[in-house]
Parts: structure tokens; sequence; C-alpha cells
């Protein structure tokens, strides 16, 4: 679509500049001034036509019927003059980059021919003036600071004026303004934004204002489907025997040669690949890493043993062809190898090997426009050379020596995205015209044909050999005499630029760039061969092409750990002594670094660790494994003081793979990748009633029964229900190990944003479980708990457009859920049903009227205890919005606040008691952070998929933040779960054991103190490290109470057996005294026996009298009244 910038619609009827917005909320007839964000500079558009044209600056148009009607200065807002409903001006401005303004430019709305001559006079001036205006304001490009690359759709943001814009193609934007001073903002996903402050802006020409933004990390993985564990490393320095090279010959096996030899064009070559990623399915994956000019796809077919996935340690090749349109032979060849590689896998030992050991991609044609356009037969010529922009794509790469001037183009913006998500090791770009191969670098800083040596110049010699010695013609080094008799190259290979300057080629900003090493082959002296010429093409380079693959297990490999939990460590640096070129470590820590034969000392080092050296050999064979574990730097400040943690057993694959799985979400564009490789898309339309409602949850149900289930945690005043659905792959069953989320929407009805958003989330990850496997590890980790309308009444009579209005805010009973949470029927529903269930560990609210996120407290002078933890989770939330963060959420009548981060807690934005998130922190023992969605209560629904779009990745976040913090496992030294032991973290915030023993506990990163208690045990203290990317585990194991009656158990063991001896001596003597008295006296108890019956008629009612005094005591109910108190006395 044209990215215009400033239009003009003209009508007839009265004489005056309109502009927007032409309805309001209300839709009154007229008299609303309905004020847009950008309502200056609409005034200023206005009035530069009004003032030029000489009835209309009057204000007073005088038209028949209406002549009392006068506009000030000629203009007006479109609402206040009459309400339009849908009118063009007000889409234009809503939903695309264009300033439009309404102009009326007579009263006759079809005058006789003999007066346009004087209506054209009278518009003539105004119609230039007009569009002169088009050039206020600021513009400029927004960058890729890496590549120098536009940035495509950036969103500029003005301080001040909540109207964004975006930039086009190639990064370029124009931003209309009136003259003044701005901060201006321009924001990417994947890149860190920049604002520019105090940009002046004065009339007449925009103020240019380029920006230049740094990635945040590599670009997203499009593929990013499965995840796999890191295997346990090996010794430190191994040589990997699995990838030496085999001798000249595979085996005494023949290798099933292609047999399809023909030019593919586009559409066969789609179904070519199409048909071997559907009969090869178990190792090969057909994927796109973006589209030509004239949207071809630029296709890509992996080869692997487990194809779609990144296994650690494995290195990853690639293979481009048809870079030149009309150099043909590489695209064949690439087509020929994939063929081969397919029907020879798990048959030829050598394919089988190295797919099993290499993840290959091959993208055959990287420039499908221009070979459409180039012939069959073509020797040395031009055509179909270029894209179809007619740029050549080999000088279109970001130069170290030169400014590249041309605008990088859509297929070189796309490869260097695949470049930037893959860890690619080796690679191959293959061309035609020559016989050769090519090596760095390609140009040098004085842009002469002299040679430009690389730092590994050594190690790009021996890989061009290696192709080039099993290709006898090219190895010979003449390989033209009929066209270039002059031309030689000893062994034949070269350095780029002594043959001749390339700036901004593709092989060389691979090497500056990113991990991968390059060279440019050349494959024979015909551009476009004929097709029975073919078969010799790839005789010639069959062997090549193979042992050029094996290049990518040379060197040295391995892994950099972190010693404290033996974790990968993600863009680690891996520097190699005298060789200025340093390579970087992927997700799992797994690094591949080429060498040539010799001794190297390579050091590891990462932010935040210290740096290891080691000595390393490496022979002319294969790879060397080279594994270093670092230490943090601060970790000797912290030995000894923090006990060791018994963590649990982590060595379950499935354990390791999913706290992988944390991490590389938790990574720059990890989410984005999730995204870009869920599957179906989902896009929210329109809003959805209560039946709708009610019916989308019951399809979700009946569609999804095995990972969903959906009760009513009660009724509204009205009597609909609270619907609850939840996502778990054991859903309704008990799983006190995994964390569980609560996601709230729609407490006010009359901002029904977040109800469509969970519903959208809702149906996302039911059409990824078992599709993606991120998606479905997430689901089947967690409890995942959706309320997607809390105030279903409220919600039934709110209105759509309704920015402002608070119809449906409420109750049916008039009440605000969120400052009376305790006593109405909604709120009681999901008090009794989820809050007080204690089991939460995460809940999300989502509201409307702002774009920011609150943390607890809403009550006014609340003392936080865990404000750092909450603070951070709302954080996580704003930081993954696109726009949250900047803190500027430009509301209508708040244009002026300002929110750093996009974070504050609820007392101070809006105080007030009685909230949903204080009742959960305080009863539900669940950190509760509210989401406000969009500044408009209840937007058009025209907004919903931008909305999805923005708040989408920052909902996933959620997901993934719930499963950090603390977990952990209570028992006693017997084995026993204790179950209601009280976790007290710095000395504040407490949880409890669930059932089985576990609890569960969200933390800001950084180290918190632990203490555990359980009646009858010793109390347990220790520390623990919270990171921002893993859970922490722990592992309590209680030892019994060494106290009893606050002494120690050895002393009271010790009193209590004297104590027991001292008793039975004494009983003893006693006995043996009474035995000598009884013998001695028998004669009195004789005389005494006669006064036995007098005494015990006494004694039995003395006995009597005393059991009821007892019994009277010891049962009576101190709850009596004095009534009952005196009728006891008197019986």
């Amino acid at each position: 679509l044209s990215q215009f910038l400033l239009s003009g619609n003209l009508h007839g009827g009265s004489v005056v500049a309109s502009y927007p917005y032409d309805d309001s909320p209300t839709h009154r007839p007229t008299g609303v001034y309905s004020k847009s964000a950008d309502d200056e500079v609409f005034k200023y558009l206005a009035k530069a036509y009004a003032s030029h044209h000489p009835i209309m600056r009057t204000g007073k148009p005088n038209c028949p019927g209406e002549e009392g009607e006068t506009f000030q200065d000629g203009i007006t807002n479109g609402a206040q003059w009459y309400d339009v409903e849908g009118g063009m001006q007000d889409y234009n401005y809503v939903w695309a980059n264009c300033f439009e303004i309404t102009l009326e430019l007579s009263c006759c709305k079809y005058p006789p021919t003999s007066e346009l001559q004087q209506e054209w006079e009278n518009n003539r001036e105004s119609l230039l003036t007009f569009i002169e205006k088009v050039h206020i304001g600021v513009k400029g490009f927004v960058r890729d600071a890496i590549t120098g690359a536009g940035l495509e759709n950036a969103t500029i943001v003005v301080a001040g004026i909540a109207h964004n814009i975006t930039a086009g193609k190639f990064g370029d934007y124009h931003r209309l303004l009136v003259p003044g001073t701005y901060n201006v903002t321009a924001v990417v996903m994947g890149y860190a934004p920049v604002t520019k402050e105090n940009v002046e802006v004065k009339e007449g020409d925009a103020t240019v204002v380029d920006f230049s933004l740094q990635p945040t990390v590599v670009a997203p993985d499009p593929n990013l489907t499965q995840f796999t564990a890191t295997p346990a490393p090996l010794s430190t320095v191994t040589p990997s025997v699995a990838q030496a090279e085999p001798p000249g010959t595979t085996s005494l096996h023949r290798a099933v040669q292609p047999v399809d030899f023909r030019h593919h064009h586009f559409s066969d070559m789609e179904i070519f690949l199409r048909r071997y990623a559907n009969e090869y399915p178990s190792i090969t994956r057909l994927y796109s890493v973006g589209k030509s000019v004239e949207l071809r796809e630029l296709y890509v077919m992996e080869i692997s043993d487990n194809p779609g996935v990144h296994e650690a340690g494995e290195p990853e090749f690639k293979y481009i062809g048809n870079m030149h349109g009309n150099e043909v032979v590489g695209r064949e060849l690439l087509l020929n190898l994939i063929e081969y590689l397919c029907k020879n896998f798990g048959t030829d030992p050598e394919v089988t090997d190295l797919v099993r050991s290499t993840r290959i991609h091959i993208m055959p044609s990287m420039n499908p426009d221009g070979y459409e356009k180039s012939q069959e037969g073509d020797r040395g010529g031009t055509v179909g050379r270029n894209n179809s922009n007619n740029y050549d794509l080999n000088r279109n790469f970001p130069d170290q020596f030169f400014q590249v001037t041309d605008p990088p183009q859509p297929e070189t913006l796309a490869v260097m995205s695949w470049l930037k998500t893959y860890p690619f090791v080796l690679s191959a770009n293959l061309h035609g015209g020559s016989l050769v191969v090519n090596y760095p670098f390609d140009d040098d800083e004085q842009g002469i044909a002299i040679y430009s040596k690389s730092p590994d110049d050594a190690v790009f010699q021996q890989l061009a050999l290696s192709y080039s010695k099993e290709n006898k013609k090219m190895y010979q080094g003449s390989p033209c005499k009929d066209m270039y008799p002059t031309e030689y190259f000893p062994h034949g290979i070269t350095n780029g630029a002594q043959w001749y300057n390339v700036p901004g080629g593709m092989q060389d900003w691979n090497y500056l760039n990113t991990n991968c090493f390059e060279v440019t082959i050349e494959l024979g002296c015909v551009k476009y061969p004929k097709a029975e010429e073919l078969p010799k093409y790839w005789e010639q380079n069959r062997r090549s092409l193979l042992q050029f693959i094996k290049q990518v297990h040379r060197g040295i490999w391995g892994f950099v750990l972190d010693a404290t939990d033996g974790r990968g460590i993600l863009n680690a640096t891996i520097s190699v002594a005298d060789i200025n070129h340093p390579v970087t470590t992927y997700k799992d820590g797994d690094y591949w670094r080429l060498l040539v034969q010799g001794t190297y000392k390579v050091t590891a080092s990462a932010r935040g660790y210290d740096p290891v050296t080691k000595t390393v050999e490496v022979d002319s064979k294969g790879g060397v494994q080279v594994n270093f574990t670092l230490s943090r730097t601060d970790a000797k400040a912290e030995e000894g003081k923090v006990p060791v943690l018994n963590t649990p057993d982590t060595s379950d694959p499935n354990e390791k793979e999913f706290e992988t799985l944390i991490k590389d979400l938790s990574a720059e564009n990890g989410l984005e990748r999730l995204l870009l490789a869920s599957s179906g898309k989902v896009s929210p339309y329109r809003y959805r009633p209560y039946k709708d409602l009610s019916e989308f949850l019951r399809g979700l149900y009946l569609n999804y029964p095995h990972i969903t289930n959906l009760t009513s945690l009660g009724q509204s005043v009205e009597f609909r229900q609270i619907w609850s659905l939840e996502i778990s792959n054991k859903p309704n069953q008990s799983e006190p190990e995994e964390p569980k989320i609560r996601f709230v929407a729609g407490i006010h009805g009359n901002a029904p944003v977040g109800t469509e958003l969970l519903l959208a989330l809702a149906e996302f990850l039911c059409m990824n479980y078992k599709k993606n496997a991120a998606v479905t590890k997430l689901i089947d980790r967690t409890r995942i708990v959706i309320v997607p309308s809390l105030n279903p009444d409220g919600r039934e009579i709110a209105q759509e457009r309704g920015c402002t209005s608070k119809i449906g805010h409420t109750n049916a009973h008039g009440r605000d859920l969120d400052t009376d949470f305790t006593s109405k029927p909604e709120t009681k529903a999901i008090i009794e049903n989820l809050i007080l269930k204690q089991d939460f560990s995460l809940s999300v609210a989502l509201d409307g009227g702002s774009l920011l996120v609150t943390y607890p407290f809403d009550k006014p002078a609340q003392t936080v205890e865990n404000k750092e933890t909450l603070k951070h989770l709302a954080s996580v939330y704003a930081n993954n919005h696109p726009l949250m963060h900047l803190g500027q959420p430009g509301c209508p009548n708040k244009s002026d606040e300002n929110i750093p981060g996009g974070v504050i807690r609820g007392s101070e934005w809006h105080s007030h008691l009685g909230s949903m998130k204080d009742f959960s922190v305080t009863f539900g023992h669940c950190p509760e952070i509210t989401v406000y969605t969009s500044c408009c209560y209840f937007p058009s629904a025209g907004q919903l998929p931008g909305l999805w779009a923005d708040h989408r990745k920052s909902l996933l976040s959620m997901l993934v933040e719930v499963h950090k913090g603390v977990h952990g496992f209570v028992q006693d030294k017997s084995g026993k779960a204790i179950s209601k032991a009280t976790i007290v973290l710095n000395e504040g915030l407490r949880v409890y054991s669930k059932e089985g023993g576990y609890f569960h506990v969200l933390l800001a990163p950084g180290l918190h103190n632990i203490n555990a208690i359980a009646d009858g045990y010793q109390q347990k203290h220790m520390k623990v490290l919270v990171r921002h990317d893993a859970p922490s585990s722990v592992f309590i194991v209680f030892d019994m109470e060494n106290r009893i009656f606050g002494l120690p158990r050895e002393l009271v063991v010790t009193v209590a057996g004297a104590s027991m001896s001292a008793l039975v001596l004494t009983a003893c003597i006693i006995w043996c005294v009474c035995s000598i008295k009884s013998n001695r006296h028998k004669d009195g108890f004789h005389r005494l026996r006669q006064h036995h019956d007098d005494y015990e008629d006494e004694i039995r009612m003395m006995s009597t009298g005393s059991k009821k005094s007892l019994l009277s005591h010891e049962f009576q109910d101190e709850t009596d009244t004095e009534e009952e108190t005196l009728y006891s006395s008197k019986h």
C-alpha cells in the first residue's frame, strides 16, 4: 500500500475546511467538539487551505438557507459541525499514517460550467499551499545500527501525542508536526528504542532526525518448534573421531546418483522441494526465510536427522545458490545435492554420517526473480543478474570499507535476518562465470585489486582448497582459456580483492557480522549452460560439495558452562590468541571455531564471569572438543556465606529440556521465535457478548476436551455464568508440583478488550498444543486458568467505541467490583472457588482506560513486603509490549502522563480500597498485577487485531515467568513429604508447602533469604540465588527438633533418665520399710478394724461430693448466660 502522508477530500455544499474527528462517542447530531490527538496539526492544515481562499477565510459562506452559519477562520471540527459516522478522513488518520481534512469548496454542489473558472481561481493558491504542507514536521530514517538496513514498520512515537506512525519499507518516515519542540522515539520489536529529545520543528521544511537502533539479540528463529537438552559434555579436550575425513572414496557401497537434470523454473523448483520434503519427512524440513521483490518465496531445505531442531554441539552449515539470477549452475547443483542426500541417507555411510552429524541448510535460489528473466545459453551476459529492482544483491550488503548507497533489498534483508537466526559455522555462495574458489576479503580500503587478508586467511585458504582439490579442472587453475586466456588461479583459489574489488559482498558480511565463514565458488565459465550439460557439472562438483560440508567439523568446538549450575552460557566469547576474530556461543553454550592444524591459546569469557584460557592442539584430522567452565565474578564473595542448597536431581532429560526452554523463551526475541513458529493465525476481529462468549468457550472445551475444562464459578446478579476455563494436560486434576497461573478480565464490563485478548490467548494455546513444541511443553507444565468475564452484566450494557463511557463499569446493582470485592455474587464466585484455594503462583488481571501495569497495593499507605518482585513481574509484562514500556500512555485528557517503564504501584496511580489484587495478595497469597490494555475502555472492534498483536507476547511472557522464582520440596530425613511447612522469604513474605511437600514462590532476580519452619523440626536457614532466565530449585530436608521445653534434647533425655533411676530406687526403699513396719504393727490394724464401718460411710460421702464438684467445673459451658448460671446454683 502507498504510504500517503497528507490528503484532502474535496466536497461541496458549503465553504469550509473540516478536520477530524467527524463523529463523537455520543453521536450527538451537532455541537460536540471531537478532538483528535493531533488537533493542533489538523487546525494548522485546515487554516493553511482556508487562509488562501477568498471566501473560506471570511468564515461566512452565506450559502442559501444557511445565511447565518459562520466558521471561525473558515475551519471547523467535523463533529462540532455535524456528526458523520464512518467518514473517510477519520479512517485515514486512525488506520494509516495519513492526515486528511475535508474541504467544502462551494455552496452549490453542482455549479454551472460558467462558474468553474472562478472556482479554480478561488482554490488555486489554497491547493498549492496545502500540498506544500506535506513537508512540515520531522522526517528521517530508522536503521539497524549493525547492518545499516532500514527497519520497516518502525513505530515513531511523539511524547504527549497519542498517535503513532510507522516507517516505510526502507525505514523512511515522515511525521507531520506544527512548529515546536518535541521528544521523538523510534521503536522496533527486537531493538532497543531510541529517543531524540528537544527536537526543534520550525516553519517550513521538516527537521531531519535519523535513528540508529541496536538489536537486542539475534533475529527471531522462525522455526523454533522443538528444544533439546544439552548433552553431558565430554572430556575437556577430546579428538572427534567420528568426524575424521574419510579416504577419497566413501566405501564399496555404490551411491545413488541424481536423475533430475534439467533447468527448474520457480514453480518447478517449488514442486521439487515440496516433493522431497514430503517423501523424506524424517530428515527434511522446507521453510522460507522471506520473499523476493516479486513475492516469490526464498526457500531453504533443511537436511538433518532431527529437522527443525538445533542439536546442542552439532554445527550448522549452509549453501546458497543463484544469487545472480542468470548464474544457474549452483541452483541446479543444490537441487541435485538435495536429491543425493535424501536418496542415500541410511544406505551410504558417508551421507548418513554427514546428515547425522551436521544440520545442513540449502537455499537453491536467492534471486528467483532474476532467474525468471535470464535465458538458457547465456555465457557471460547480465540479463537476469540483478533482482527485480535492478540491484546486484552481491553489492547490497553493508561493507566494512565503503558506504553502500543502494537501498537494501528484500532478498538481502531476508538473508541477513536468516544468518542472525541460526548459528551457522560454514557456508558457500555458488556463482558462475569462472571456475575458482574466492575467499575473503572481497575488497580493501583502497578499492583496488590487491590481496586483502582477513585474520583467518590460513583457514580460508584451507577451506577453499578443500573444494578445489576435488574438482580437477578447477584445481588446474586455468579455467576459461577461450574467454579469459590470461586468467590463472594457483590451485583454483584466490583472494577476492586480489581478483577484483567487490564492495558490499555477502561473504565478507558473513565473516564480519556472524560466526560464519563463507567462501564464493565460481562453478563454470558459462553462466547459463544448456540443460544437457548439467550432468557434467554434477560429476565435476559432487565430491567437492560433500568435502566442503565436512570442513564444518574442523578446528575446535565445545561448550561454555556456568560453574554454578552447569547450564550453557549464551553469547560467551571464544578468542584465539593472535587471531583477531572472536566467535560467540549459541543458546546451549555451544560453539565452533574453525582452525588449521597448530597449537593455540583459546580463551572463553562472558560478562559477569572470570575468563578461562586453555592451550589446545589441533591436528589435521577432525575437530577437537574443548569445554570451558566459568565461575561467576562474584562467586568468591558469597563463598562460605550461603549454605550449599540441596537441589533435586535435574539429570532427568525432560527437566533439563524444560529448563532450556524457559531459558530460550526468556532470551531476547525468544517469544518472537515462538510466535513465528506457531501454527494457525489467531486474530480477534469482533467483540463477543455474553451468549457468543459462552458458545466460544464451550466450543474450545468440545474441540479440545483433553486439555480444557470449562466450569462455572457462580452467577452474576442477573444470573449469567462466571465462566472459568482451565488449560492443562491434565485438566481438573491436582498437580501440586506445577505452578498455577490465573488470568482474569472484565471486572469492569465497559472494558472488554481484556476479555477478547484472553479468548484469543486460549484459542492460540489450544490450536498450538501438539503443533508447537514450546507451547505444548508450557501447557504440559502449567495449570492455566482463564476467567474471561467477571462482570458479564456490565458487559451486556456497555457500548462499543465508548472510550470514556462508564456505562457497564459496575455490576447490575451499581457496585464497582474492584472497590467492593468481597461481598458481591460475582466476586464471591471467584473468591471461594479460586482465590482462597491459595494454590496460584501468579494472577494477571486485564482492565482498560490506560496503557500501563500496576502492582499491589491499591490501598494507600500499605507496606509492600515483596515490592521488588511485584514490580519485576509488572515490568516483564510492560517490557514485552511494544509501547507500554515507554511509559507514555498518551491517553486523552492525560497526554502529559509519564509512567517510568510503564509500571507503577496501584496506590500511586489510582488509590482505592477493596481491590481484587489486594485481596489476592492478602488472602490468596498470590501476587497479582493489573494490566490496562488501552486508553480507550471500549475501542472499535477494528482495533482488536492490533491490540492482540501488541499484547500476545506479554501474555505469553507471564506463562514463562510463572516457572521462575523458587521451586521447592520439603521432606524429613526419612523421605516423608512435609505439607503446611512455613517458608519465610526475606524475613517477611510467607508461603506454605502444599500437598506432597511442594512450594513455589515468584521472586525478583537476586539473592534471597529463606527460613523454613515446621512443627517438631529444626528450623532451616539458607540463601538462594534467583536467576532472570531460569527457576531456582530448593530441596529442604528437616532434622528432628533438637530442643525440648527450650532445652537441648541430650540434656532433657539425660535428666529424664536420671530421674527415672532415682524414682525406682526410692520406690524400692519405701517398699522395704513398709514391709518391716507391716510385720511389726499387725496387731494395731486389728484394733482399728472395728471403726471401719463408721469411716466407710463418711469416706463414701466425701468421695461423691468431690466427684460432683469436679465434673461441674470441667464441663461447665463458659458461654452460659447469667440466668442459666443462677438456675444451676439453685439446684
